[in-house]
């Protein structure tokens, strides 16, 4: 049976632009996981890990591990500390943004379904993610929710040749 650390310093993926230094590691799924989702993330000093953000079809339960951060909801900053936990109902309600505020990183695990297709929308500035499958196999996307359409927007108005 395969181990794991939320403590170890082998890194997956790493962000670097402005305003975003996080480096993650996908736990759950180096383990073999399929239905479960666990990520540890390592957020440097005064950065944030990812836009303020909504899921339509997951939850998440946040586990801050060492360090402190503040979570953006839609009530408000809370501040962690270690040991904290706090869970992001699917929905606007769930909406959030983890900070680091702090002179220090801070590290967190993330647990999640894994519920796919999967919307999550951006409320700062209006993008939408679709991710049709697991690992972004086959549509993963963002779009500009400002770009909305017509559902038959451009749709023919007649039946294809030989369709009915």
């Amino acid at each position: 049976m395969d181990v794991s650390t939320v403590f170890g310093d082998d890194w997956e993926r790493e962000l670097e632009e402005p305003g975003f230094r996080v480096r993650s590691s996908r736990v759950a799924a180096s383990l073999g996981a399929e239905l479960l989702g666990a990520t540890v993330y390592e957020i440097e000093p005064a950065q944030r890990g990812m836009p303020y953000h909504v899921h339509h079809a997951n939850e998440e339960l946040l586990l801050l591990l060492c360090g402190s951060v503040s979570v953006r909801t839609p009530e408000g900053e809370v501040v962690l500390k270690p040991g904290d936990l706090m869970v992001f109902r699917r929905g606007r309600a769930g909406a959030h943004q983890v900070i680091n505020r702090s002179g220090d990183a801070a590290r967190y695990l993330v647990v999640s379904t894994r519920v796919f297709p999967e919307v999550a929308e951006f409320p700062d500035t209006g993008k939408i993610y679709v991710q049709a499958e697991p690992n972004a196999a086959g549509l993963a996307t963002i779009l500009d929710s400002k770009a909305e359409r017509d559902w038959l927007e451009g749709e023919p108005t007649e039946a294809a040749p030989g369709s009915v």
